[in-house]
């Protein structure tokens, strides 16, 4: 965990998320503190993220999502060697799917 990042106010943000039950608690949540381009930037990076563990080519990843290949080496980066959040998400996703 990225000290420089943790503050009494990311502590409460953290706290508001997991006490997120729903995905329409969610959407609600996430349209009253980032604006829509926020929102569509964060969801772009998790289909990158999941397209790349799933081993998806940058083309494709860049073709299905529009995303940037900056975009997609920044998660790929991530992923790689980033605090390892992107790989919680994803397993604890992989692993409640049915």
């Amino acid at each position: 965990m990225n000290s420089k990042l943790r503050s009494s106010e990311a502590d409460l943000l953290c706290r508001a998320i997991l006490s997120l039950n729903t995905v329409e608690d969610t959407y609600k949540f996430l349209e009253d503190i980032l604006t829509a381009a926020e929102i569509q930037s964060i969801a772009q990076r998790m289909a990158v993220a999941q397209m790349l563990d799933e081993g998806q080519t940058y083309e494709d990843i860049a073709r299905i999502t529009g995303a940037s290949s900056a975009t997609i080496s920044r998660v790929k980066r991530s992923l790689t060697f980033g605090a390892d959040g992107y790989r919680l998400v994803l397993d604890r996703m992989t692993s409640t799917t049915p």
